[in-house]
C-alpha cells in the first residue's frame, strides 16, 4: 500500500510508528471477545495489530483504495466501504456493544464523537487519536479556557481520559499539530433528554463570553420563559459545572413544556 498518495480533503495523515500503535492498542487490551470497528484504517497500522491479537474486527473506510490491499490481505474481517456518519451501528453492534477506535481525521472528529453519544446504547468504549487541542478541550473543566461544548456533553455523558501526547512527526504526511490517544467509556447517562441537552449545551456557548441570558435570547430558546431558570443567567457558560448545565437543561425543557 506505498503507493497509496494521501488526499488532504479526507484528512489522510497515515499513521506509521509501530510503537505509537502498540501503545495505543494497550489501551483497550486484553481484545479478546470485544467486538471492534476501526474508523479509517488507512494503510492498516492500526488493523494489523488488532487482527494479530484476534479480535473480532469490522473496518469502514470512505476511501476505496486504501480498503482493496486490506481485503486482499485480510480474511474474516467486515471491511465495509463507506461513510462512519451514515453507518447503521446496530447492524455492526448486534448483541455486543461496539468498541470504537481509530485514527480519525480530524475535520470530522466532532461529528464522530456526537454521533457515538447519540448512539450510547450500542457503545462500550471508543480509543481515538485526535487533534492535540482537541483532546485538551475535551478533558477542560469548567473555568478553564478550554472548556466548552465537548467538555460539557462528554463530562456528562461519558468517562473520558487523555492518555497520551503523539509526535506529528509519525504521520504522513505530517500535520501542522501534534495529535493525542484519548479513551472514551460510555458508562454515564445524562437526567434530561439527550437531545434537548445537547442544544442546551450548544445554546449557551453560542456567544462565549456573553452571559448566558443573552446566548439563551439568540438561540433556539428565544422564547423560552427565563425567569424561573434556577441558574443564575448573569453567568456565562464557560463558568457552569457539568451538573449545572443538567439542571440549565431541566429548566429549560420544563419552561418549553409549561408554554404548550
Amino acid at each position: 500500500m506505498s503507493n497509496i498518495t494521501p488526499i488532504k480533503r479526507l484528512s489522510q495523515n497515515f499513521l506509521q510508528d509501530q510503537n505509537v500503535v502498540k501503545k495505543f492498542v494497550e489501551i483497550f487490551s486484553p481484545l479478546d471477545g470485544k467486538n471492534i470497528l476501526e474508523i479509517g484504517p488507512g494503510k492498516g497500522a492500526i488493523t494489523r495489530n488488532l487482527f494479530n491479537m484476534g479480535a473480532e474486527l469490522s473496518l469502514i473506510d470512505i476511501d476505496e483504495r486504501v480498503l482493496e490491499p486490506l481485503r486482499n490481505q485480510y480474511t474474516g474481517i467486515n471491511i465495509i466501504h463507506g461513510d462512519f456518519l451514515k453507518l447503521d451501528l446496530e447492524n455492526i453492534a448486534h448483541s455486543q456493544k461496539l468498541t470504537v477506535v481509530g485514527n480519525i481525521p480530524f475535520k470530522i472528529t466532532s461529528p464522530i464523537i456526537f454521533r457515538l453519544i447519540r448512539n450510547s446504547s450500542l457503545i462500550n468504549e471508543a480509543v481515538f487519536i485526535v487533534q492535540h487541542e482537541v483532546a485538551k478541550r475535551i478533558i477542560a473543566q469548567a473555568g478553564e479556557k478550554d472548556y466548552g461544548i465537548l467538555s460539557v456533553i462528554l463530562g456528562c455523558t461519558t468517562s473520558t481520559n487523555y492518555c497520551f501526547r503523539i509526535s506529528s512527526n509519525v504521520f504522513y504526511p505530517k500535520p501542522k499539530v501534534d495529535s493525542a490517544a484519548i479513551h472514551i467509556k460510555f458508562n454515564k447517562t445524562v437526567d434530561t433528554d439527550l437531545s434537548h441537552f445537547i442544544n442546551t449545551v450548544k445554546a449557551a456557548f453560542g456567544n462565549r463570553r456573553k452571559t448566558l441570558k443573552n446566548s439563551l435570547s439568540n438561540s433556539i430558546f428565544r422564547d423560552s420563559d427565563l425567569s424561573e431558570v434556577t441558574i443564575d443567567l448573569s453567568r456565562r457558560a464557560e463558568t457552569l459545572s457539568v451538573t449545572e448545565f443538567v439542571e440549565l437543561a431541566e429548566n429549560l425543557r420544563k419552561s418549553n413544556h409549561n408554554e404548550q
